[in-house]
């Protein structure tokens, strides 16, 4: 599934040229995970803004031409779901099997293909109203947020009694800790993925609250992670898989001390870790 390195990533790959263009038509393919919300028609002539990230959802305002607030003002909230990608080009082909969604502009069209259909693309008057406002509410902190440190994970996670894993992957305490990302970071801060949330001192919070800070970042910088279907809107594949400590490296030898990585099944979720390097 794409995770917010992927999605920022993909953010990144197309902000800059839909910015400031103008909606020339749209097309739906098969039904995603909800309906678009709006007539495709409506959104003709729509022009694009600055396109943003929550968590792993990405916003793309749209409004009427002109300086002042109109009624069609508002703008698409775009979820990759499991396997969905995003591809701007300016000579689009004819749409494949996968292909459900296009928003046509002057700049270029806006794919998301997404051969599992649990992605989604939804129309909000704003970020925090109508469907984008009911799906964005429930977030908790961007890991590059200021606010985001041991203190705050220390908090949260007082009122939690499930392993620690597992509460990095609600997304509600942090988003962006996803199944590798959360793995990697645990090993950074030397912490076995089994701890009880509400067991960890506030020096490991501080020093986890870094760790995924910190994993993130070089996630970003690598271009996030590819291990099926996921590229960027230029077509480009992630890197970070390939330099990976733990994840999917079960039965390796652990790259600091050597003794063999772990796997165990955590909330139906793969966990890699070293059992001698990470202390309960």
């Amino acid at each position: 599934m794409p995770e917010l390195p992927e999605v920022e990533v993909t953010r990144l790959s197309f902000a800059d040229r839909i910015d400031g263009a103008v909606v020339t038509g749209v097309r739906l393919g098969k039904p995603l995970r909800w309906p678009l919300g709006i007539e495709p028609a409506q959104l003709t002539g729509l022009h694009a803004g600055e396109v943003q990230r929550r968590g792993k959802y990405l916003w793309l305002p749209l409004r009427a031409g002109g300086d002042a607030a109109s009624p069609a003002d508002g703008g698409l909230l775009l979820h990759l779901g499991m396997s969905g990608s995003l591809a701007f080009s300016h000579q689009t082909s004819l749409p494949g099997p996968h292909d459900h969604f296009d928003l046509a502009t002057d700049r270029g069209t806006l794919r998301l293909t997404d051969p599992r259909r649990f992605g989604a693309v939804v129309w909000s008057p704003a970020q925090d109203a109508g469907m984008a406002g009911k799906l964005l509410a429930s977030l908790g902190l961007e890991p590059f947020d200021a606010a985001f440190d041991g203190a705050h994970l220390h908090a949260a996670l007082q009122r939690r009694r499930v392993p620690i894993k597992l509460a990095l992957l609600g997304g509600d305490i942090v988003v962006g800790a996803g199944n590798i990302y959360a793995c990697e970071a645990l090993f950074t801060a030397r912490i076995d993925p089994r701890t009880r949330s509400d067991r960890l001192s506030r020096p490991r919070c501080q020093r986890l609250a870094l760790a995924i800070r910190q994993t993130l970042q070089t996630a970003l910088e690598l271009g996030g992670s590819t291990l099926r279907d996921f590229r960027d809107a230029h077509g480009m594949a992630g890197q970070f898989q390939l330099s990976a400590r733990v994840y999917g490296r079960a039965g390796l030898p652990c790259t600091v001390c050597g003794s063999l990585v772990r796997r165990i099944v955590q909330g139906q979720r793969s966990t890699f870790f070293c059992p001698s390097c990470q202390k309960r």
